[in-house]
C-alpha cells in the first residue's frame, strides 16, 4: 500500500512542501482543486523532488475541455520525468454551473467521454494516430503539426477518476487507470459497494484487478495529548458535517441506514446554521467515517480497515497535527508494512 501526502500551503510553498513529503518517506504527493488551482503547485513539486509520484486529487474535469487537460497532463508528465497522475473528479452541479459557469448533464457519460477524449489526444501525440474523436459532448478532429508536441518520452500519464456512486465507480474501472475514493467513506461502504462496483466495471472491460489502482483517502482523528485530541475532534466533526450535508455523498450514509442525517445537515447548511451541524455527528458516526486512535496506532487501524481494498492511501486531517504527532503516525504506518 502506497502512502500519499497533501501538498499544503500556498503556491510558493509547494516545492518545499513536496520535498518534505519525499524526505518523510511518502510515495506520492497530491493537490486538490480548492482555493488554488491543482496544477501549478505540482510543477514546482516536480522541480523539487526526484522520486515521489505527483497527482491531482482532484482536478475538476468539467471545468475544462479534454484538450486543455491533455495538454496540461502532457506537460506535467514531461516536467516530472514520468511521475504525474491525472486525477479527475466531476464536482457537483451547483459548482459546475454557478462557480465555473460550465454545462452540467449526464455526469457519468460525460466523464467517460472526457477520459476517452484525453486518451485519443494523447494517442495522437504519442503514436501519430489521426485525431478523430466524435462524441456526444466533445469533438476533437483538428491537430496540425504546429500544435502537436510530439511523443512524450515518458508516455501518457495514468488517469484516475473520482467516484462514490456505483455508476461513476463502475465507469472509472472500465475506462480509467485508477479510482479515487472520496474521504467521506466507511469500511462498509468501500468493501460492500465501491469494491463491488469496481469488480463489475473491470469485468465489463475484460480487465483484472491487478490492472487497476484503488486510492482511498481516509479521515484521521488523532493527537498526542488531550489538547491535540480536542482540536482534532472538533476539526473532524466540522468536516464530517460539511461533507454529510452534500446530496451526492448521501450514498455513504445510506450504506449505514443514516440517510436522514444528510437531509437534516443539508437543511441546516441552507439556513447558514453551520455551528449547529456538528452536534448531529455522534461518536458512532465519527468512528465509522474516521480512523480514530493514538498516533502510533493509526497505521495498523488503517491497514486493518483498507489493507485488502486499497493500493494507495492518504490521510485527511482537518486540523494541524504537531510534527511529533505526524512522526508517530508515519512511523506506525511504516512499521505495519
Amino acid at each position: 500500500m502506497k502512502l500519499d501526502g497533501w501538498v499544503k500551503g500556498s503556491l510558493t510553498d509547494s516545492g518545499a512542501a513536496a520535498r518534505r513529503l519525499e524526505s518523510l518517506g511518502y510515495d506520492g504527493a497530491f493537490t486538490f482543486e480548492g482555493p488554488h488551482g491543482p496544477f501549478f503547485p505540482l510543477l514546482l513539486a516536480a522541480e523539487h523532488t526526484e522520486r515521489i509520484e505527483l497527482m491531482t486529487n482532484i482536478a475538476v474535469a468539467f471545468a475544462r475541455s479534454p484538450m486543455d487537460l491533455a495538454q496540461i497532463a502532457n506537460d506535467l508528465q514531461l516536467a516530472s520525468n514520468g511521475r504525474f497522475i491525472l486525477g479527475l473528479g466531476s464536482q457537483i452541479r451547483p459548482h459546475i454551473e454557478k462557480r465555473f459557469s460550465m454545462p452540467w448533464g449526464r455526469p457519468v457519460a460525460r466523464m467517460r467521454e472526457l477520459v476517452e477524449a484525453v486518451r485519443a489526444i494523447h494517442r495522437c501525440w504519442n503514436d501519430g494516430a489521426r485525431l478523430d474523436f466524435r462524441g456526444d459532448f466533445y469533438t476533437h478532429t483538428l491537430m496540425t503539426p504546429f500544435f502537436d508536441p510530439g511523443p512524450n518520452p515518458h508516455g501518457a500519464p495514468p488517469i484516475f477518476v473520482a467516484g462514490l456512486g456505483p455508476r461513476m465507480t463502475e465507469m472509472a474501472a472500465e475506462v480509467g487507470d485508477g479510482l479515487l475514493i472520496h474521504p467521506f467513506n466507511t469500511e462498509r461502504f468501500v468493501r460492500e459497494q465501491a469494491a463491488a462496483a469496481v469488480e463489475r466495471g473491470l469485468a465489463r472491460a475484460g480487465r483484472s484487478r491487478e490492472d487497476f489502482t484503488v486510492a482511498v483517502t481516509t479521515i484521521v482523528l488523532t493527537g498526542r495529548d488531550e489538547q491535540e485530541l480536542k482540536g482534532a475532534d472538533a476539526g473532524v466533526r466540522r468536516l464530517l458535517s460539511f461533507y454529510g450535508s452534500t446530496p451526492a455523498y448521501r450514498v455513504t450514509l445510506d450504506a449505514h441506514g443514516w440517510g436522514d442525517l444528510q437531509t437534516d445537515l443539508n437543511a441546516l447548511s441552507k439556513q447558514g446554521r453551520w455551528d449547529e451541524m456538528t452536534g448531529l455527528i455522534d461518536d458512532e458516526i465519527v468512528d465509522a467515517l474516521a480512523v480514530r486512535g493514538e498516533p502510533g496506532s493509526i497505521g495498523a487501524r488503517v491497514r486493518e480497515r483498507y489493507g485488502d481494498l486499497a493500493d494507495r492511501i492518504s490521510f485527511s486531517m482537518p486540523y494541524e497535527p504537531s510534527t511529533e504527532c505526524m512522526h508517530d503516525v508515519l512511523s506506525g504506518f511504516r512499521a505495519t508494512a
